[in-house]
């Protein structure tokens, strides 16, 4: 592309000069926006059309080509649970009733392209029916049907304008609780994405029928996530507001008429519902104990001074509690890795559960009357892995497991510790071929995200075993942002403290260096969405350090994110340039702005998504004719991949 075009925008922040030549490509309807597209996907096919990958491409499809299984649900003794063949786009949910196994639900069947995920399914408390959502191209935006268990039969129910909804089922089974956003047209555009309410939804009749639960009075930016208590006696509302990890949380009786009981409604913490027994609630949640701890609050006594503590913080964080056969079963995380406990009711230890390997737990699945324990262990070697363990006997088994076309035997990981600019002590995996010669010369990929309180623990990719193959050193650094050691490890990333991420980066790219590992021209940096805006933030600041950058779906315009789709959740986690007091330390590092004229950066790999609702593809076009022109290597942007479904809303 010879010439790109500038607008003459500059706009004031608080007393700053700030240009955006090239926002008209926010506006991805214009024929230049269109044009500029076009021409980057014909450069970033051109570059990619002279390399020779077949032999990459045919071996990844064989590594790719292995079961994958997903941690199954109990519904009225049968067992439902997802299952992709090796290649399928799209994991298909099985009914498995005795030795019966049989399909439910096939996404892939769902569309030509297989980009139908399915996002989210809820049974009946009988087994009866089951609610579940779609997604197309990845989009954040879902639309719910309901199917009969026993025969497969779709029934008519359409529910539209969802999204980051639950479904929780009545007592009786006649419908489900779920949130939604208004109709398209109702509102103004801008609107589409507020005015999150609370509906019930009956089967077999239209949406327009739907009953209005629940609306909140005092603001139309929260969020709702109905559920239904284990007793099945009370509505519950989690209420957040964007993605700040503190929430809110309401009841009321089923059935009542009463107004909803706002039991939590400071937001001056995370609190999980855990189970009830009557009218005391068990909560997980960080208020007084950045690293967790279980409480119980009784609606008749419900205030603070009254909470008691059952089981108080320990050394290290409660990831996530689930309530089997009248016991707390608890994902601890140690130093990025999950440790398995279980509790009784008044918060007396009962037994630790030995995991086979250090990895991550991806999910528990189990009853409050039910002795059965279900979840997936896997790690940066090994596929997940489907465990039973029976509560009663103590005994673990492996419920269901794959088999690779590789002997990741010969692989190893470890983990290190190293010191970040301030000091601070950060955690990082490193996982390579056994024998491993510290030259300086191996190629490296360096991982992170750092935010959003989320953790990133040891997780599969095929792909990533190709890189070991062929003599690649895969690190993870756990940075500040995630929750890994509680709620004051991420607020010691986010906000003001958001230098601090990319302080930890950098330093894990120094680490590397010095401990021979590597060397800058070797060592290349990956992340996406917020990891995007790390890896950018880090390529304008130390461009030295880095061979390439991988930069997917980024956050790379501070000033404006919050302007675009659910950009304004993220305000929390990032602050606001309007805001006087934000501006300065949002300015200092937005990738944006603060590319330099003359500088030498590393090749970049920019991957965005047309049908990105989310991080919409504008930051990542606007970085990339940012640099065109400059000194920057090899600049490969335009690569469009297919959008991606994600649980939560970072």
């Amino acid at each position: 592309m010879n010439t790109i075009k500038k607008s003459d925008i500059i706009e004031d922040f608080h007393g700053t000069q700030v240009a955006d030549p090239y926002r008209w490509l926010e506006d991805t309807t214009s024929e230049d926006s269109i044009q500029w597209g076009k021409e980057m996907a014909l450069q970033c096919q051109n570059y990619f059309a002279d390399t020779n990958g077949e032999e990459d491409r045919s071996r990844l499809t064989e590594l790719w080509n292995y079961p994958k299984f997903f941690v199954p649900q109990k519904v009225k003794d049968q067992l439902f649970y997802q299952k992709n063949d090796g290649l399928q786009n799209q994991a298909v949910l099985y009914r498995k009733d005795g030795n019966e196994e049989r399909v439910l639900i096939d996404p892939n069947t769902l569309s030509v392209d297989g980009t139908v995920a399915m996002t989210n399914y809820s049974f009946s408390g009988d087994g009866r029916y089951i609610a579940y959502a779609t997604s197309t191209h990845g989009s954040d935006r879902q639309e719910i049907r309901v199917r009969v268990v026993a025969s497969g039969e779709e029934l008519g129910d359409h529910i539209q304008w969802v999204k980051f909804t639950s479904m929780a089922w009545s007592p009786d089974d006649s419908g489900f609780y779920y949130s939604r956003f208004p109709e398209p047209g109702t509102v103004s555009e801008e609107d589409e994405g507020k005015f999150n309410r609370v509906y019930f939804h009956r089967v077999g009749t239209a949406q327009e029928e739907d009953e209005l639960i629940y609306d909140h009075p005092d603001s139309n930016e929260f969020l709702f996530h109905p559920t239904v208590s284990d007793d099945k006696k009370y509505l519950c509302l989690n209420v957040y507001f964007g993605t700040a990890a503190e929430n809110r949380f309401y009841l009321k009786e089923l059935g009542s008429s009463s107004e909803f009981n706002r039991l939590l409604d400071e937001q001056d913490a995370e609190y999980t519902y855990i189970t009830n027994e009557g009218t005391t609630f068990y909560f997980l949640t960080n208020y007084e104990a950045p690293k967790g701890r279980i409480i119980s609050i009784d609606l008749e006594n419900a205030d603070r001074e009254n909470w008691k503590e059952i089981l108080p913080q320990q050394d290290d964080v409660m990831d996530s509690v689930k309530f089997v056969n009248g016991q707390f079963v608890i994902a601890f995380l140690h130093d990025a890795h999950h440790q398995l406990h279980v509790y009784w009711l008044d918060g007396s230890h009962v037994t630790a559960i030995e995991l086979p390997i250090i990895g991550t737990l991806t999910e528990l699945s189990g009853k409050k009357d039910d002795k059965s324990l279900y979840f997936g262990l896997t790690s940066f070697l090994e596929p997940t892995v489907v465990y039973h363990y029976d509560m009663d006997k103590g005994k673990l088994e492996v419920f269901a497991q794959s088999v690779l076309s590789i002997n990741t035997a010969e692989y190893e990981t470890k983990q290190v510790f190293y010191r970040s600019k301030d000091g601070t002590n950060v955690p990082m995996f490193l996982t390579y071929r056994k024998g491993l010669e510290l030259d300086g010369e191996n190629p490296v990929i360096l991982y992170g995200y750092g935010g959003f309180n989320i953790s990133v623990t040891p997780a599969f990719n095929p792909a990533i075993l190709r890189w070991l193959e062929k003599g690649g050193v895969y690190a993870v650094a756990n940075l500040r942002g995630g929750s890994e050691y509680g709620e004051e490890w991420h607020k010691a990333g986010m906000l003001e403290n958001k230098q601090n991420v990319f302080d930890d980066f950098i330093s894990a790219g120094e680490w590397l260096v010095k401990n021979n590992y590597t060397n800058s021209g070797k060592l290349s940096i990956m992340g996406g969405s917020n990891g995007g805006l790390l890896v950018a933030a880090c390529m304008v600041q130390r461009p030295d350090l880095f061979g390439a950058v991988i930069c997917r779906v980024p956050v790379i315009d501070m000033l404006r994110y919050h302007k675009f789709t659910i950009g304004r959740y993220w305000i929390p986690e990032y602050g606001n340039a309007e805001k006087g007091e934000h501006f300065p330390f949002m300015y200092a590092y937005s990738p944006l702005h603060n590319i330099k004229e003359g500088e030498k950066y590393p090749p970049v790999l920019i991957a965005t998504a047309e049908s990105d609702d989310r991080v919409v593809p504008a930051h990542a076009k606007k970085i990339c004719s940012h640099t065109a022109g400059k000194s920057i290597g090899r600049f490969y942007g335009g690569a469009t991949v297919r959008g991606e479904s994600w649980s939560r809303v970072r």
